[in-house]
C-alpha cells in the first residue's frame, strides 16, 4: 500500500516536471532592467500591472537629473517637459480603459530640438531662436503624440544641424559622450545619442543631412536609421538642405528602431516627396525582424571606404589613415556576417568621390530656412536668415557657413541654374550605386560609419572619416547603422548597412540578425542604474503558457478523477463482499 502511494506521488510530481517544463519561461518571475528594457520589455511590465507610464517617466526624470545636470553632466537635454507626468498619468488611465494606442503608448521620447513643438520651444541650438514656440507639432512629432508616445524633452544638437563632427550649440552648449566624457557625441544628433546610450528615455528623434544619425549612433553604440527620402515627414523639422534631410529613430535596438518606423513612415501632403512612399510600407517593419535574414543573403564591402586614403583628390572629412582598430572590427564584423550565413563579395563605385563631390554643388540653406521661419508665423524671434547673422546669437564659428549661404541667391532652390546640374549629378549617382548592386545582385552594401573613433573634444584637425556622408545623403537610399564594437579603450564604433530606395525591411532584417549574432552594445559605466531601475515582478502569461496551464490543471483534474473512480471501485468491492 505504501509503495503504491509512493508511485502515485512519484506519477503526479514527474507529470508536474514535464508540463512545467513544457511552460514558456515567462510565466515565471521575471527580472525588469531599465538600462536594457526595449519597448517590447517596457509593454510586458504595463501589461502585468508592475510598471506604469507614471512611474517609467519618473525613472527616466531621475536618470536626466543625476546624470545629465549633475555627475558627468553629459549635457544631452536642452528642456524637458514639464507635463510629461501629467501626460503620463492620463495615458495610464487610458490605457487601462480603452487599450493602448500603439506599442508606443506611454513611452517616453526624446527628440532633437530641431523638431517643432507646439508645447515646448524648437531652437535648433540657436540663441537666435531662443524662446521661439511653434505653432504647431512637426509631423513626425504629431505622429508620435498620436501613437501615445511621450514627448519627454527636447534634445541638444549641433547648432543648425551644421556639424556631423561634434555636438555643440550656444543654447545647449557642450554635449559629452557617455562612453568617454572626454570624447564627442558625434553630431549633429548627438544630443539624442547621448542620452538614448544613457538612458534618459526609451528611444529617439534624429535628422541626417550628412551622417547626423547614423554618426552620433556610431559613436555612442546605439542603433541609427536613415530612412529613404520620401518614407518620412520633413514638415515642421528646422531644415539646413532640404535636398538630403530627413528624420529617423536612435535607439538601443534593431527592433525598437522597427517600431518608431512604423508609427512614423507615411504620406504628408505638407511635405510634397512623401508620396512617393505611397503603396511601399509593410503593415509592420517589426515583422521583417528575422534571426535568420543573412542566411543567403548577398553584401557587398565597400573597401574604398574602409581601408586608408591619402589621396589629395579625397573629400578632406574622409582623408587620412584608417584607424587599425575600425579596420579590424570592420574585418571582423563583416566574417561574423559570412558565419551568419551571408555571400561576401569585394565591390567598388566607380568614380564614388567625384560623384560624392558633384552632389554637393547646391547652397539651398538660405530659402529652407526662411521659408521654415515664415511658418512659424509672427511671434518668430526672427524673420530670416539675415535676421540671424544680425542677432549675433549664435555660436561664433558657424559666422562663415551663415554668411556663405546668405550669399547665395535666395529664391526657389529648384528653380535656380545651379540646382539642375546638381539634381542630374544625383541621378548619375544613383544609377552608379544600383549598377553595382544590380550587377552583384546585392542585398546591401557595407561600410564602418567612420574611419576612425570619435574625437577628443576640442580636437578640430585629426580625421575621423565621415563615411556617413557618402552615398545615403545624396542618393537618398536608406542606411541602418549597428554597434560593431569598442576599440581597447572602450570607443565605441558601428557597422552600416545601405540599400536600394525603400529597403527599410532588408536592411533593418539584415541588421538585425548581425545585432543578435553579436550582441554588442553595453551600456555606460558613466551612468549606472539608479535605486528603483530594477525589480521582479510576475508578467501575464502567454497565450501558449495559458495552454500550458490549462493541460496542467487537467492532468491534474483527470488524476484526481482517476483516484476517486478507484476509491468507489473499491468501496463496491468491499460492499460486495461485506453486505
Amino acid at each position: 500500500m505504501v509503495l503504491r502511494s509512493v508511485k502515485k506521488t512519484a506519477t503526479v510530481l514527474f507529470a508536474q516536471a514535464v508540463l512545467l517544463g513544457l511552460l514558456p519561461v515567462s510565466v515565471l518571475a521575471e527580472t525588469f532592467r531599465l538600462e536594457s528594457a526595449t519597448v517590447a520589455d517596457i509593454n510586458k511590465a504595463f501589461d502585468a500591472g508592475a510598471l506604469s507610464s507614471e512611474q517609467l517617466t519618473q525613472l527616466y526624470l531621475n536618470r536626466i537629473n543625476a546624470y545629465d545636470d549633475q555627475g558627468p553632466s553629459l549635457n544631452s537635454v536642452i528642456i524637458v517637459n514639464p507635463n510629461a507626468l501629467e501626460t503620463a498619468a492620463a495615458l495610464d488611465v487610458e490605457r487601462q480603459s480603452v487599450g493602448m494606442r500603439s506599442p508606443l503608448h506611454g513611452i517616453p521620447v526624446l527628440i532633437k530640438d530641431n523638431y517643432d513643438t507646439f508645447d515646448l520651444p524648437t531652437t535648433a541650438g540657436s540663441l537666435s531662436l531662443f524662446g521661439s514656440i511653434p505653432p504647431d507639432d512637426a509631423f513626425l512629432t504629431q505622429k508620435l503624440r498620436d501613437a501615445g508616445a511621450i514627448i519627454l524633452g527636447k534634445t541638444n544638437l549641433a547648432e543648425f544641424a551644421m556639424s556631423g563632427a561634434n555636438t555643440f550649440s550656444s543654447v545647449g552648449g557642450q554635449t559629452l559622450n557617455p562612453y568617454a566624457l572626454d570624447r564627442v557625441p558625434a553630431g549633429s544628433s548627438g544630443g539624442t545619442a547621448s542620452a538614448i546610450a544613457a538612458n534618459f528615455g526609451t528611444v529617439g528623434l534624429g535628422t541626417d543631412t550628412g551622417i547626423s544619425i547614423r554618426g552620433p549612433a556610431s559613436a555612442n553604440s546605439l542603433v541609427g536609421l536613415r530612412p529613404t527620402i520620401g518614407l518620412t515627414s520633413r514638415d515642421g523639422i528646422i531644415p539646413l538642405n532640404l535636398a538630403r534631410d530627413v528624420g529617423g529613430p536612435i535607439t538601443r535596438t534593431v527592433e525598437d528602431a522597427a517600431v518608431v518606423l512604423d508609427v512614423t513612415a507615411g504620406f504628408d501632403p505638407n511635405d510634397p516627396v512623401t508620396a512617393s512612399s505611397i503603396g511601399k510600407i509593410p503593415d509592420s517593419y517589426t515583422n521583417f525582424l528575422d534571426s535568420q535574414s543573412l542566411q543567403g543573403s548577398r553584401i557587398g564591402v565597400l573597401r574604398q571606404l574602409i581601408e586608408t586614403d591619402l589621396s589629395p583628390t579625397t573629400p578632406s572629412a574622409v582623408r587620412g589613415e584608417s584607424d587599425p582598430e575600425v579596420v579590424a572590427l570592420t574585418n571582423a564584423a563583416i566574417e561574423d556576417m559570412r558565419v551568419q550565413g551571408a555571400e561576401i563579395l569585394e565591390v567598388a563605385i566607380p568614380n564614388l568621390y567625384e560623384l560624392n563631390a558633384a552632389t554637393s554643388a547646391s547652397n539651398r540653406f538660405e530659402a529652407d530656412i526662411n521659408n521654415y521661419l515664415a511658418s512659424l508665423g509672427p511671434n518668430t524671434p526672427v524673420s530670416s536668415l539675415d535676421e540671424i547673422i544680425a542677432s549675433g546669437k549664435f555660436d561664433p564659428s558657424l559666422t562663415n557657413s551663415l554668411t556663405s549661404a546668405a550669399a547665395v541667391e535666395n529664391s526657389d532652390p529648384e528653380s535656380r541654374a545651379d540646382f539642375q546640374p546638381s539634381e542630374a549629378a544625383r541621378v548619375a549617382y544613383q544609377q552608379a550605386v544600383l549598377e553595382v548592386m544590380d550587377n552583384y545582385e546585392l542585398d546591401a552594401l557595407v561600410y564602418p560609419s567612420f574611419k576612425n573613433p570619435p574625437r577628443l573634444i576640442g580636437d578640430e584637425t585629426s580625421p575621423y572619416g565621415s563615411n556617413g556622408s557618402f552615398i545615403s545623403p545624396a542618393t537618398g537610399f536608406p542606411s541602418i547603422n549597428v554597434p560593431m564594437g569598442f576599440t581597447a579603450s572602450g570607443l565605441p564604433l558601428g557597422i552600416q548597412f545601405l540599400g536600394r530606395a525603400y529597403s527599410e525591411p532588408t536592411l533593418l532584417g539584415l541588421g538585425f540578425d548581425y545585432e543578435q549574432a553579436t550582441m554588442h552594445r553595453i551600456p555606460p559605466t558613466t551612468t549606472p542604474p539608479l535605486s528603483g531601475e530594477t525589480f521582479e515582478y510576475e508578467p501575464v502569461p502567454e497565450p501558449s503558457a495559458t495552454i500550458g496551464l490549462t493541460l496542467f490543471g487537467l492532468t491534474i483534474l483527470g488524476f484526481k478523477l482517476k483516484q476517486q473512480r478507484k476509491i468507489k471501485s473499491v468501496h463496491r468491492a468491499h460492499n460486495v463482499a461485506h453486505p
